[in-house]
């Protein structure tokens, strides 16, 4: 019988070392499992996941035997994961494979808005061009950048591409980003407030919900963009949609919503938002280092278990 339980691979992750030893059960869904025989669920030594299915205390509770559960990806939303440490489940998210990608795409969305890029290409495209010049945009040159999240492994990486663009970094007045190189500031609205550009990547924890509010968003101020590559959830959505309609922020980029997929017709209609739908780690070699990584965690994890069988 199989010691992991998997669900459907995407496109681009393979595990070719789990394949040859016939060790995976693919199920459909966190559903699944408590429909299979007794034996089987207590076969079961990993439960191979993702930040989108996650893992339940509910199912650790038919997988008996269960001892790690390891997710593709950097989010924890759906894992609950203080009730698995309680039954003494490890769990492990694969977030190292999506850093460099995530922190690409908030530089990106930077530039971006900064220099109002989506309505450049359409001003190429639909003969505007042909009448004039396009609006000057802004240079991030001497800007200052701050970063919620900024001692992690994604702000960390947001910062070196930030620096290369000879951006100032900023971050909160926190132990954890002491000797950052960043000037730190104390409370959101002041770092809000020190920031030309400010970045969010940050988990959408309960304690971090709405962070960003009207008087965060009135402290960065008319020349001040907003950019969420963290969760949607950090934001107010209604308070965002009121700065960007009245001119109390200059504009924003977002990966993330709270309503997502769903968009306000409000927020699609502004002119100065950029809108992607929730791509920051969403590259073919995202997926390849995430299936690599959990691969060789899983092997790993059997071998100390001595619950790995031979190669067939």
């Amino acid at each position: 019988m199989q010691p992991i339980i998997a669900f459907p691979a995407l496109a681009g992750m393979t595990y070719p070392q789990l394949e040859a030893r016939d060790l995976m059960r693919i199920v459909p869904g966190l559903d699944d499992i408590p429909t299979l025989p007794e034996a089987e669920r207590a076969a079961v030594r990993v439960l191979m996941t993702s930040a989108t299915r996650g893992c339940t205390d509910d199912i650790a509770a038919v997988l008996p035997n269960l001892g790690f559960v390891i997710s593709q990806g950097a989010g924890n939303d759906r894992i609950e994961t203080s009730a698995l440490e309680r039954r003494g489940v490890k769990v492990r998210c694969v977030g190292e494979a999506l850093t460099d990608d995530v922190a690409d795409l908030a530089i990106a969305l930077t530039h971006m808005i900064s220099r109002s890029l989506v309505r450049a290409d359409a001003f190429a495209r639909n003969g505007a061009w042909q009448q004039g010049r396009f609006e000057v945009g802004d240079s991030l040159v001497g800007m200052t950048m701050g970063i919620a999240g900024l001692s992690g492994r994604i702000g960390q990486a947001i910062a070196a591409r930030a620096r290369a663009s000879r951006m100032k970094i900023a971050g909160l007045d926190r132990g954890s980003n002491a000797g950052l190189d960043a000037s730190l500031h104390d409370g959101w609205r002041a770092l809000a407030a020190a920031s030309d550009v400010l970045v969010l990547a940050v988990p959408g924890t309960a304690d971090l919900k709405h962070i960003i509010g009207a008087e965060e968003l009135a402290a960065l101020g008319p020349k001040g963009r907003l950019v969420n590559v963290g969760r949607g959830s950090l934001v107010d959505t209604n308070a965002l949609i009121a700065a960007l309609e009245n001119g109390t922020i200059a504009g924003a980029a977002l990966d993330v919503l709270d309503t997502e997929p769903v968009i306000p017709e409000r927020l699609a209609t502004l002119a100065n938002v950029v809108l992607t739908p929730h791509i920051g780690g969403q590259t073919w070699g995202q997926r390849a280092r995430g299936a690599k990584i959990a691969e060789d965690e899983v092997i790993a994890f059997l071998k100390a278990k001595d619950a790995l069988p031979a190669e067939r």
